[in-house]
């Protein structure tokens, strides 16, 4: 995949990965674009290292897979980065 391939699936599986999740996690578009993108790269390697699937194709059923569930990974920590979760929404 090349860059915009990348920058799309990291979009589209922040913005998944947001709507999955309880919690205000902070950030806007910018900050779900870059933590998808990071979550799609930590869902490649972590596929890649335990099942022998890594993130090949646009439109592989695994590479959203891995993709969201490497956001989900990312958005949790950010949650816990900047202690923003759902106990503290009013």
């Amino acid at each position: 995949m090349g860059i915009i391939g990348w920058i799309i699936l990291g979009l589209i599986a922040g913005a998944i990965a947001k709507a999955i999740l309880p919690g205000r996690q902070g950030g806007g578009w910018i900050v779900t674009l870059i933590l998808g993108v990071v979550g799609a790269v930590l869902g490649g390697w972590i596929g890649s290292a335990i099942f022998g699937v890594g993130i090949n194709e646009f439109w592989s059923l695994s590479t959203w897979l891995l993709a969201i569930g490497g956001a989900i990974i990312v958005l949790l920590i950010w949650g816990l980065i900047t202690g923003r979760n759902k106990s503290s929404t009013r």
